[in-house]
């Protein structure tokens, strides 16, 4: 056991199989049909003092510091996954979901829990405020392994980006009402306005920034490209944290400008991000699962009200928060349905959960265990049949096949040059033409063509055909050149006439 005297060898060796046991959980976790957060947990349950008692934990700073910081990198890795092209036509009814349908779902939540609970009324709309917001980490891994309609997809992922904000505000705004004799009511409003504006400008300035670093200093590997635009997203969060605005919103809006711009050595910034937060999400779980004491948590009382909490928050709460926020907004009724199911509960409530118990609140023990037995029965519950409801509804596409042609870009050191990859479609100005034809900007080269699966050794007569994936080395001079080319309209029979009348 962890506990006095610290042996780091023995540490690092449990670290290892944290890790170990993490990655092998998440491989399994579909096969089971169990998300990955659930096993996560009960990995770090069992290891804790009431398992097999390797390690004794009951620090909820560090727990709550760790998952901030897991937050942080999660909410980063999914912005620069999200496509604005996708993202912008969602944009009323995610921020819709993510600010009235978190105050909806606080407050009918808040109504259960007064009762159920036997707290004061500001209690209860913390615990509301709690489990009010869906969880990032939760949605976008389970939403990987289905093959939603673009829209619907879209909608859950941009919600569960961004209404952590919400959430994060009106925890903390409720443990200062609880805290303060004489609360300012109209302080609060303003804060609110504060905390999103700035969070918002803040996200957007420095993403740009970012962008900019990233494209014009050239570093000496391209495996330093992956750690600079990660120093950015916990300066954007820092930053923003530091002056009161909301840093969580800052980073996921940071992580969609970086990610939608053309961007030097993309793809190792992408694997790395996405490597990175799996482990980090790992040891968020695995670290919120050591918190919990399963002797306190699996009792008699904290089960019943855990669970008529959770009937409340899925089958009550959830559906009137998603209803109402999406009046007007074009969704199906089938959609609203599945909305309503989607809204999986996961880090986010456990770790907003640490904030009371960090605060020294009265109830803050009982309200950490109730939620935790809450998030568990939403992941197990709604996330072990998102898929089967998915498919019930008919919400699903035709699943795309993805190349199974892989390239792996390796540094160029101080070269100022690098790979891209392009892909050919119809519009393209150079498609049907042979590489002898197509005039390039100077110190452009194009390295290898990939065609239905197969490698095609590109010489002057080769033709490039809608279809193709060319993997081009060009210099960071010529890059913009090559990019305005290759966006120019290919003068079909149709555009030429276009173009004379």
């Amino acid at each position: 056991m962890i506990n006095g005297a610290f042996n780091i060898d023995y540490f690092i060796l449990l670290c290892a199989l944290l890790l170990i046991s993490g990655v092998l959980t998440a491989k399994f976790s579909t096969r089971l049909g169990v998300p990955a957060l659930v096993l996560f947990m009960i990995v770090g349950m069992l290891a804790g003092s009431d398992g097999l008692g390797f390690i004794y934990f009951d620090n909820a700073k560090y727990a709550q510091l760790v998952g901030i910081l897991a937050l942080v990198i999660i909410l980063f890795e999914g912005g620069l996954q999200t496509k604005w092209s996708t993202v912008k036509s969602v944009t009323a009814p995610a921020l819709s979901l993510a600010t009235l349908g978190v105050i909806i779902t606080t407050s009918v939540v808040a109504a259960a829990a007064k009762f159920i609970l036997d707290v004061s009324w500001v209690e209860a709309f913390l615990f509301g405020a709690i489990v009010g917001s869906t969880d990032a980490a939760a949605v976008f891994a389970v939403l990987k392994g289905v093959n939603l309609r673009k829209r619907l997809g879209a909608t859950l992922e941009a919600e569960s980006g961004t209404n952590d904000p919400m959430a994060v505000f009106l925890t903390i705004s409720f443990i200062q009402l609880l805290l303060t004799d004489q609360p300012n009511y109209l302080l609060l409003v303003g804060s609110f306005f504060w905390q999103m504006g700035i969070g918002l400008l803040l996200g957007l300035g420095l993403g740009k920034l970012a962008t900019v670093a990233i494209n014009r200093v050239n570093l000496d590997s391209s495996g330093l490209y992956p750690i600079f635009a990660m120093a950015f997203a916990l300066l954007t969060y820092s930053l923003t944290a530091l002056v009161g605005a909301s840093g969580l919103l800052a980073v996921y809006v940071a992580a969609l400008v970086i990610g939608n711009a053309e961007l030097t050595y993309r793809h190792s910034i992408f694997r790395f991000n996405e490597g990175f937060a799996w482990m980090m999400q790992i040891l968020m779980f695995v670290i919120l699962g050591l918190l919990v004491f399963p002797a306190q948590l699996f009792q008699f009382d904290i089960i019943i009200k855990g669970l008529i909490l959770s009937f409340i928050l899925i089958l009550v709460a959830r559906p009137i928060a998603v209803f109402l926020s999406t009046i007007g907004l074009k969704f199906e009724l089938k959609e609203k349905m599945f909305l309503s199911w989607a809204g999986l509960r996961g880090a986010v409530p456990i770790v907003l959960a640490t904030f009371p118990m960090i605060s020294g609140l009265q109830n803050s023990q009982l309200f950490f265990n109730v939620v935790f037995f809450v998030v568990l029965t939403s992941a197990l519950v709604q996330g072990s049949t998102i898929t089967f409801f998915a498919e019930k509804l008919k919400l699903t596409e035709t699943k795309t096949e993805l190349p199974i042609h892989s390239l792996e870009l390796v540094s160029i050191g101080k070269a100022n040059a690098e790979v891209i990859e392009v892909e050919i479609n119809e519009e393209t100005s150079i498609v049907n033409r042979s590489l002898a034809e197509i005039v390039f900007p100077k110190d452009v080269l194009v390295n290898a063509i990939i065609r239905k699966g197969s490698l095609i050794t590109p010489y002057g007569e080769t033709k490039v055909y809608a279809g193709d994936v060319l993997y081009i080395l060009v210099s960071k001079q010529s890059k913009k050149q090559l990019k305005e080319m290759l966006e120019k309209p290919v003068l079909s029979e149709t555009n030429v006439k276009k173009a004379v009348e």
